[in-house]
């Protein structure tokens, strides 16, 4: 069983185009997305048709809904709330429509995993997991060995074991052990936010997980950002992974 999970793919179409063709090397063809398509990047329709061609289930980001209107974005700093506004003046009618299929959250039980974007309690308040207690409170609201999120950008994974223990592992690989579940923080391709300026997804291949990292062409993108007068902090910090 080998399937990838990618996130907060943010409008950076040179980032989706990396990945995906790292995974066509990899013969990777089950792929699953976790939410924010859209927000910050210069090429929300580019990209949502990307996502909607190459993966099997597409979840609901905050950016996502905020572009749709279906929440507010008074809670977003000055540069995400602009980015939504671009984003809502050149978003075409198909890619709302795409966007509008997207759900908060899916259960896969052939695979034992949950896939939401930001937490499994409370999937719609957005809310960050980033805590050892977090991390204990979210164990509680989802029955699969492994949930899959995104949102914060930084990849991590979160181990329970048998014994309620909790451990925190921040390296590139783990294999799983019988009878421990899993928070898997899948990190962020659009605009990764740990130091690495380079796209940064997960594969799962027969109980191990590996974090990849992938680098793209982050000038072209910046230089779109650029021409269609996106905020400068937002062009900026793709060069530091911040």
């Amino acid at each position: 069983m080998v399937y990838a999970i990618i996130s907060d793919v943010h409008s950076n179409l040179e980032a989706l185009q990396a990945v995906l063709e790292d995974l066509k090397k990899r013969a990777i063809k089950e792929l699953y997305f976790l939410g924010d398509a859209v927000g910050y990047g210069p090429d929300p329709d580019e990209c949502l048709k990307i996502l909607e061609s190459e993966c099997l289930v597409q979840i609901a980001g905050n950016h996502d809904k905020a572009v749709l209107g279906e929440i507010s974005t008074k809670n977003f700093n000055l540069y995400a709330r602009k980015a939504i506004e671009w984003t809502q003046e050149k978003i075409n009618s198909q890619s709302l429509s795409l966007l509008k299929k997207y759900n908060l959250y899916q259960s896969i039980s052939s695979k034992d995993i949950f896939l939401v974007h930001a937490t499994p309690k409370n999937p719609d308040h957005w809310t960050y997991l980033q805590t050892l207690a977090e991390a204990d409170e979210n164990f509680n609201c989802f029955n699969q060995k492994i949930c899959f999120i995104g949102h914060t950008h930084r990849p991590f994974i979160v181990e329970k074991k048998p014994s309620t223990e909790l451990v925190v592992y921040n390296k590139n690989i783990i294999e799983l052990s019988e009878g421990s579940r899993y928070i898997v923080n899948v990190g962020s391709i659009g605009q990764p936010r740990d130091g690495d300026p380079r796209a940064c997804y997960c594969i799962y291949n027969d109980g191990i997980i590996e974090f990849h990292r992938i680098a793209y062409e982050i000038k072209i993108t910046q230089k779109k950002m650029l021409d269609y007068s996106l905020p400068d902090y937002l062009i900026e910090r793709l060069s530091y992974g911040l």
